[in-house]
C-alpha cells in the first residue's frame, strides 16, 4: 500500500501539463489501478484485516486526490499565466527612437505641483466635473447676475431629470453645468471636513472659449484652500512666496496686487517674476518683469457660512491658477493648442 501511494505521488509530481496529469489520473483512480485492484480484494479478507486494509486504502486515496487537485490548480494557474504573457499587448506608442510613451505635459505639471504642495503640508482633493449651480456659484458668493453665469461663458447640461450630484441649497437639476473652476471642490471639502483645512484641488474645468494661442474650452486649474484659526493675509503671501521659490527656483519671486473676487475679501492678483527674463523685462512680460499667474484672497465670510463654518472662529485664504498656463511658462511654449494636437514630435520633447 505504501509503495503504491509513493509511486502515485511521484507520478503526480512528474506531470508537466494538464494532459499528462489527466493520463496519470487514470492510473491512480481507475478500476485497473493498483489501489483499485486492492479495493476489489477487500471482500475476500476477514473482518479484522478488511478494516485495517480499508483504512490504509482510504488514507492513500485521500492523499493522492489532494495531491492531484493541488497539481491541477498549479498547472492551470501556470497555463493561464503563460497565456496572458503570450497575448499581452504593448499599448504604449514608440516615441523618439527606442523611447516609450510618457505622461502628457499637463499631467507632468499637475504631479509636480501636487508634490510641491504636499511637501508644504497640503492634501489633494478631487470632485465631480459636472456640478450644480449651488456648488459652482451660489455657495461661492457669486450673485445671480454675475457674468460667469451667462450661457455665453458656462456650459450647462440639459439632463431632463434630477441628478445624484447633491443639490445643496437651492441646486436644481436644470442648473447642472460643467464646472468653470475647481472651487466647488473647496465647498465640498468644507461641508464634510471640519477645520483646520489645508488642501489643493487640481482638475479639469470648462468654459465656452474659442481655442486660440492662450485659451481652450477645456483646460486645467489648481486651487488651494486653508481654513484655520488666526489665518491672515500675511500667511497667504508667505505661502505663495514659498510655493514660487519651490516650483520655479530661488530666482523667481511673487507679489500681490489688489483686485476683486466675489468669493474672497480682500482679494489680490498673484504675479510672479517673469520666468524668461527673471525680472529684467522682455517682450513676454511687456517689459514689466512680472507675469500674472492667478487670483487669491481671504475666504469671504459668506462662503464660510454657506459651508457651516463659523467665520468669527475660523479664517482662511484661497488661491488658484491655470496648470496649462504654468506648463507654457515653465517650458517656453508659445501656443497652448500645441499641447492638444497630439503631435508626437512636439510631445516627445517633454
Amino acid at each position: 500500500m505504501g509503495d503504491a501511494r509513493a509511486r502515485g505521488l511521484a507520478a503526480v509530481s512528474a506531470a508537466a501539463s494538464a494532459d499528462e496529469l489527466a493520463e496519470v489520473e487514470t492510473t491512480l483512480f481507475g478500476r485497473k489501478s493498483v489501489l483499485g485492484q486492492i479495493k476489489q480484494t477487500l471482500g475476500s479478507l476477514d473482518h479484522e484485516h478488511r478494516a485495517t486494509v480499508g483504512r490504509a486504502l482510504n488514507e492513500a486515496q485521500l492523499a493522492l486526490r489532494e495531491a492531484h487537485a493541488a497539481a491541477a490548480d498549479d498547472l492551470s494557474t501556470a497555463a493561464r499565466r503563460e497565456q496572458l504573457r503570450s497575448e499581452q499587448l504593448d499599448l504604449t506608442e514608440s516615441l523618439a527612437g527606442p523611447g516609450r510613451g510618457h505622461l502628457h505635459l499637463v499631467t507632468q505639471t499637475t504631479e509636480r505641483l501636487e508634490d510641491v504642495f504636499v511637501g508644504m503640508g497640503f492634501t489633494v482633493s478631487e470632485g465631480p466635473q459636472a456640478e450644480t449651480d449651488w456648488y459652482n456659484f451660489e455657495a461661492l458668493n457669486l450673485p445671480a447676475a454675475h457674468p460667469a453665469r451667462s450661457m455665453w461663458d458656462t456650459l450647462y447640461l440639459d439632463l431632463g431629470e434630477r441628478t445624484e450630484l447633491g443639490d445643496g441649497e437651492g441646486g436644481e437639476a436644470s442648473n447642472v453645468l460643467l464646472r468653470t473652476h475647481t472651487s466647488p471642490v473647496q465647498i465640498r471639502v468644507m461641508e464634510v471636513q471640519p477645520p483646520p483645512i489645508y488642501t489643493i484641488c487640481p482638475g479639469r474645468v470648462f468654459r465656452r472659449d474659442t481655442a486660440d494661442a492662450s485659451h481652450m474650452p477645456v483646460f486645467h486649474q489648481i486651487e488651494g484652500l486653508v481654513v484655520d484659526r488666526g489665518i491672515s493675509f500675511t500667511d497667504l503671501a508667505g505661502t505663495l512666496e514659498e510655493f514660487t521659490s519651490a516650483y520655479f527656483g530661488k530666482a523667481i519671486s511673487s507679489r500681490l496686487r489688489p483686485s476683486y473676487f466675489p468669493f474672497t475679501e480682500p482679494s489680490a492678483e498673484f504675479d510672479i517674476t517673469c520666468v524668461l527674463c527673471e525680472g529684467s523685462g522682455c517682450q513676454t512680460c511687456g517689459r514689466t518683469g512680472w507675469i500674472e499667474l492667478g487670483g487669491c484672497g481671504m475666504v469671504h465670510p459668506n462662503v464660510l457660512s454657506n459651508c457651516g463654518i463659523d467665520f468669527e472662529e475660523w479664517t482662511g485664504f484661497a488661491f488658484g491658477f491655470g496648470i496649462d498656463r504654468l506648463a507654457l511658462m515653465r517650458h517656453g511654449i508659445d501656443d497652448l493648442r500645441d499641447m492638444y494636437t497630439n503631435d508626437t514630435r512636439f510631445l516627445a520633447q517633454f
